[in-house]
């Protein structure tokens, strides 16, 4: 019989004790749990190369989701209420829950009408950072996606 090797998920400490009358302004202690149910937001471009708003980081060759890293201000995507940390679970017809990060900008760059589906999910949004270290411009933005839609 072959020998079976288990690994335990590297542990992680709570939150530091907060006192209870501070509990509602701090994040940690946040129990609002609508913020992280899913919800649909629509985005439609004039052309396929105008700015959509937001930067995505992720993708299934880093082992994780898609997800926003960046809104830029006075964006649709800003006005939307798409915020850094959202997870972006699908994107038109397309699941982006296990996806490569070429894919998913290539089909943000094809479609001129998207219907996203997101998550606020800075849990494992974080975790991409404890993976990868932090982003590179290939693996952060692409030109379609960057604040003024070119290339850095």
């Amino acid at each position: 019989m072959e020998d079976f090797y288990v690994s335990k998920p590297t542990y992680e400490h709570p939150p530091d004790w907060i006192p209870p009358e501070q509990r509602s302004s701090n994040n940690d202690y946040n129990n609002d749990i609508n913020q992280f149910l899913p919800r649909s937001v629509k985005i439609r471009r004039m052309k396929k190369n105008d700015v959509l708003g937001f930067n995505i980081r992720g993708g299934k060759e880093h082992h994780c989701g898609l997800y926003i890293s960046k809104v830029m201000l006075n964006t649709d995507a800003h006005r939307l209420g798409l915020r850094e940390g959202d997870q972006v679970l699908r994107i038109n017809d397309t699941s982006f829950e296990n996806i490569d990060h070429a894919e998913a900008i290539n089909i943000l760059k094809s479609n001129k009408e998207l219907q996203l589906t997101v998550r606020y999910f800075p849990y494992g949004y974080k975790k991409t950072y404890e993976a990868r270290g932090p982003p590179s411009a290939s693996y952060e933005a692409s030109p379609i996606i960057t604040a003024h839609g070119t290339n850095r």
